[in-house]
């Protein structure tokens, strides 16, 4: 498998992951995961992975949020998964996949140790 970046490039965390793959002459596809949201399977799969729910992967301050009452405890996971699908501005960044595991780089040294 090779190493993906879900990536934003206005994202100063998102840069500075992917410099780090840059740094460690890692081969990697760079997904821009705001054109290209995931699909429901993708991102569900990330989830699994990551051992997080729905909700522990979304940027709660962004206005999708707070416009679409996402806060609401009674969704369910695949309500707000597709919540991510269509306002992928939601999904916390960046994410990155090796065949190692999948980390958010979040603080960006995060991804080291699926990384080397």
């Amino acid at each position: 498998m090779s190493t993906i970046i879900y990536h934003n490039p206005r994202c100063t965390k998102s840069r500075l992951t992917l410099g780090i793959l840059e740094e460690k002459v890692v081969d990697f596809k760079v997904i821009k995961y705001l054109d290209t949201p995931p699909a429901a399977d993708e991102l569900k799969n990330l989830l699994i992975d990551l051992k997080l729910d729905a909700r522990s992967l979304m940027r709660t301050h962004e206005a999708p949020y707070k416009d679409n009452n996402l806060a609401d405890e009674s969704l369910s996971e695949d309500e707000l998964i597709q919540a991510m699908i269509d306002h992928p501005i939601l999904i916390e960044r960046p994410i990155v996949r090796t065949a190692k595991g999948v980390a958010i780089g979040r603080p960006p040294e995060n991804v080291l140790p699926i990384i080397e």
